[in-house]
């Protein structure tokens, strides 16, 4: 029976890497269709290489840093793990198959390392149509390589935030804050695209090219999303499967109600866009708890994430800082709200665990700063962070691929 229960569990865990894999093409979908078609390739290139570049650092330093004692350790010798204070795991045995009663090593490894190229996701929509795709590899490489493992280790990792009693199931602020944080810093120090605002700093809408692509990477998401916080369950139990996959719905649809709601009451028109932000906001907003929430808690969470969108799209933009797919709203503040809202909802709410929540979010908000302050600073400073104003007004496509994600084919007249 023993041996039924880690099959069955083991295969749903990978399913859920399956699906949590899969949230990467609805990453560039939303990506590509809120922009301008100029920069498609671009766009494409970058969420290509944040996959690819993720898992491999993932393997050669992340998940040691994240859990450490991982695969790595057979090839670096082990004082190296002395020397910064982390054990050399890579001892006979470390490869059973029987890695823990829910699943094998080799699972838990490629399902953690699927979340791990997410966060430079979410920094790739803020900082769309104008950053230098070397500069951002690099970048990538920085983050996704040291500052998302160690942040995740302070809570997955059981470190000082697991022991105080810091709670994030699947990632509010350990994913999807951590890549907000970094969001915010990079549109800061790389300014709007040209056109955003106008001499008097009042917002000029700039449309995206296809909002059908942008549609169809939020039902991607949201289908992606049953795999990110069903497989946080770490197991195929039937009763905590299905209640996370039951309040990540209904907070997905709360949050889309909400958004088009409160949009529509504001600016007298239905926007499509914020309608399907409100979603991904709602979806952002239960993953620090979807294991802990009833049904009606899950849709206030949703309700509530659903508003803050439409508040924080314009907060953003007030503040003049030009987010092309409103990533900072979604993932920054519906992280935040989400991560808060276990201390408000839910089996742990209380006031000290709302206390234990915001401490969390504080420190590792101010590391994700400081870290991604000085990363991408230098680079500014030194390779640069910005295209060319050329190069912008032409796209990124022609100047950086020499490539047209829509060629223009024509039937030869005859």
């Amino acid at each position: 029976m023993e041996g039924v229960t880690l099959t069955t569990n083991n295969v749903w865990m990978m399913i859920c890497t399956a699906l949590v894999f899969f949230m990467h093409l609805g990453f560039s979908f939303l990506e590509i269709g809120l922009t301008r078609q100029k920069n498609t390739i671009n766009i494409l290139f970058k969420n290509v290489f944040i996959i690819c570049i993720g898992l491999l650092l993932y393997c050669l330093v992340g998940f040691n840093l994240m859990y450490p004692g991982s695969f790595i350790a057979g090839v670096i010798p082990d004082y190296f793990f002395n020397l910064f204070g982390l054990s050399a795991p890579f001892k006979e045995g470390a490869l059973d198959l029987s890695y823990n009663e829910g699943y094998t090593y080799w699972t838990d490894f490629l399902f953690q390392g699927m979340f791990a190229a997410t966060a430079a996701t979410i920094v790739s929509g803020a900082v769309a149509e104008r950053i230098k795709l070397g500069s951002f590899m690099l970048f990538t490489v920085l983050y996704v390589g040291i500052v998302y493992p160690i942040a995740g280790s302070w809570k997955w990792g059981g470190g000082f935030l697991d022991k105080w009693g810091f709670y994030d199931f699947a990632g509010s602020t350990l994913v999807h804050s951590v890549g907000g944080w970094a969001a915010i810093v990079a549109v800061f120090l790389l300014g709007p695209r040209i056109g955003k605002f106008n001499d008097k700093g009042e917002v000029q809408a700039i449309p995206g090219h296809n909002i059908l692509l942008a549609a169809a990477g939020v039902f991607i998401l949201w289908l992606g999303w049953f795999g990110f916080n069903g497989g946080s369950v770490l197991s195929a139990d039937p009763a905590a499967t299905s209640l996370t996959l039951v309040t990540t719905s209904l907070a997905a649809a709360s949050g889309g109600i909400a958004a088009f709601v409160v949009s529509a009451l504001i600016y007298k028109n239905y926007d499509l866009t914020m309608f399907l932000n409100g979603i991904l906001g709602g979806l952002v907003g239960i993953t620090a708890g979807a294991d802990l929430m009833t049904p009606t808690d899950a849709i206030l969470i949703g309700l509530i994430a659903g508003g803050i969108i439409v508040a924080g799209v314009s907060f953003i933009d007030r503040l003049r800082l030009d987010d092309p797919v409103g990533a900072i709203a979604v993932h920054l503040i519906c992280g935040i709200w989400g991560t808060l809202a276990v201390g408000v909802f839910g089996s742990k709410a209380g006031l000290t665990q709302l206390f234990t929540q915001l401490f969390g979010v504080l420190i590792i908000g101010t590391f994700c700063l400081l870290t991604a302050f000085l990363f991408l600073y230098t680079i500014k400073k030194t390779i640069g962070l910005r295209v060319s104003k050329q190069e912008e007004l032409q796209g990124l496509d022609k100047h950086e691929h020499g490539m047209d994600a829509y060629p223009d084919f024509r039937l030869n007249q005859h």
